[in-house]
């Protein structure tokens, strides 16, 4: 009987000190916070509001030739977080970069380099013909806004702000070096002569993805510093690279498809915002 009462202790102690289920206590508000929302008089500056938003924009970190855009954001905001909308932009200038000054400048003109660099005396400002432009840009895209406060300026100006994402597709005119080299096609010159040396154009189509700061200066105006990616394949410089044995990675003496390398465009831009209705919906 003794050792049956000891049993039954230890079980009852070992159950007393087995982890027991925390549960917390649900806090109830009272009063005139009951129900409520956590923010009052919110300024919806999206929410249900189109908006135009023209700007110019300048791409980043390209090998050879650099495009000012000028562009325009036509949006509609079906809430304040998540919006539709186009981008567009056409390509006004490009911008020769120092390395394709150097090569137009020091690059020997010999039978081993007749196919990639365009023959004459260096210096006379002819490589730049073959290099890789970006005519326009056209961006389908959804944002989406999660994040938005005040930013303060020298703690005395308080701007309403949001950061936002997009994403889309992005269909970009591009020139670059017509096809030559291929013998099999009547009419196509060969890689060595003038006229290869000369731009066709053509549309790439890319992911398109990015980020943005929006600055609202007031209910009808806004600022609105935005960053682009769109990363596809093109011959930017005009070079005969790739085609070739054993494994394609090699000159082949042609200009086509293959001598196209992928490259991670990218662009930041400044655009200056309107939004209609003029004035944004207040919250409850």
């Amino acid at each position: 009987m003794k050792k049956l009462l000891a049993a039954a202790a230890t079980i009852l102690g070992i159950a007393t000190l087995a982890p027991q289920e925390a549960a917390a206590q649900e806090i109830q508000l009272t009063g005139p916070l009951a129900g409520a929302p956590s923010v009052r008089k919110m300024r919806l500056y999206r929410q249900g509001r189109f908006e135009i938003a023209p700007g110019v924009a300048y791409t980043l970190l390209s090998e050879y030739e650099r495009t000012l855009f000028v562009n325009a954001r036509l949006q509609y905001n079906i809430f304040d977080w998540l919006g539709v909308g186009l981008f567009g932009g056409y390509g006004v200038a490009s911008v020769s970069t120092d390395l394709t000054d150097q090569i137009d400048a020091n690059a020997p003109r010999n039978s081993r380099t007749a196919a990639n660099v365009p023959g004459g005396a260096p210096g006379r400002g002819l490589f730049n013909e073959q290099t890789g432009k970006m005519t326009y840009l056209i961006n389908p895209q959804v944002t989406f806004s999660p994040f938005r406060g005040k930013l303060a300026i020298f703690q005395k100006l308080f701007v309403d702000t949001d950061l936002y994402f997009h994403g889309g597709v992005a269909v970009v005119g591009v020139k670059e070096r017509v096809d030559c080299g291929d013998t099999n096609i009547p009419g196509q010159p060969l890689c060595t002569a003038p006229a290869s040396f000369t731009q066709g154009s053509r549309t790439a189509i890319a992911p398109s993805f990015g980020l943005g700061l929006t600055l609202y200066t007031s209910g009808l105006v806004s600022v609105n510093l935005e960053y682009r990616a769109f990363p596809f394949s093109w011959n930017r410089g005009g070079f005969d690279s790739r085609g070739g044995p054993p494994d394609a990675s090699f000159p082949d003496n042609k200009i086509n498809s293959e001598d196209r390398t992928f490259k991670f465009n990218q662009m930041v831009g400044l655009n200056i915002g309107f939004s209609l209705p003029a004035k944004p919906t207040i919250s409850d």
